[in-house]
């Protein structure tokens, strides 16, 4: 299986289902509520976690096991394995409804993989082992998110939020292209990370030439945390 990578977007739009209620799926789970995702899960039992989401709202539970006729008009399904004939209903009923389907670890039953996936801020990264290692996509995964810190998430929200201002400017293109790449060079994110935000400041307001930077970058407050354990 060679996947092509892709990340979707606008699932709060889409029916996506959950099936199953392990831990497993809680995993799969806290991905899809981290995208807003219109969520429906099918399980007689849940996680405590799992659980404690649904009497939140934050999905649609269905307290049985699954059904034919679940899927009608389903964009994404995620299911746990299960029994042979169920993982063969599931992935009918997906087929025919023209939808995304994993059942996990089975690959005939799937046409897309998901990623081991790792989140700072705005920044998102999928690691895929194409089925052959998921236990190595784990261990990829857990040595990025100690490289890729929460030091990310806060560069990358300084930077989302003054690409307004540095239309206002540097109104001509190349103008700006030159100077987004000075500030994607510079020290900056060095600095967030060593917890020297006024230093942080002081370049990017120098190198994008803003007058008065956004009041959430003055006002911002950044603590690192540790990094996660294997």
């Amino acid at each position: 299986m060679k996947p092509y990578p892709i990340f979707l977007v606008g699932l709060e739009q889409k029916h996506c289902i959950v099936i199953g209620g392990t831990h497993e799926a809680e995993g799969k789970v806290k991905g899809l509520l981290e995208c807003d995702a219109n969520l429906t899960v099918i399980s007689p039992i849940l996680t405590p976690t799992l659980l404690d989401w649904a009497e939140e709202g934050l999905f649609t539970w269905i307290p049985r096991s699954y059904q034919p006729g679940d899927l009608k008009g389903a964009f994404f399904v995620l299911a746990e394995r299960a029994d042979p004939i169920t993982n063969c209903h599931i992935w009918a009923e997906g087929q025919h409804e023209n939808c995304l389907v994993n059942v996990m670890d089975v690959i005939p039953y799937c046409n897309f993989a998901a990623g081991s996936v790792i989140r700072q801020g705005p920044l998102t990264m999928a690691v895929s082992t194409s089925g052959a290692a998921p236990a190595f996509a784990v261990r990829l995964r857990q040595r990025l998110q100690k490289e890729f810190g929460p030091e990310y998430k806060t560069y990358l929200d300084w930077l989302q939020s003054i690409r307004g201002h540095m239309k206002e400017t540097h109104p001509a293109f190349p103008q700006r292209k030159k100077c987004w790449y000075e500030i994607v060079d510079s020290d900056i994110l060095e600095l967030i990370r060593n917890d020297q935000l006024e230093e942080a400041r002081d370049l990017l307001q120098e190198i994008s030439e803003i007058e008065q930077l956004p009041h959430e970058i003055q006002t911002h407050v950044y603590h690192q945390l540790p990094a996660a354990a294997d």
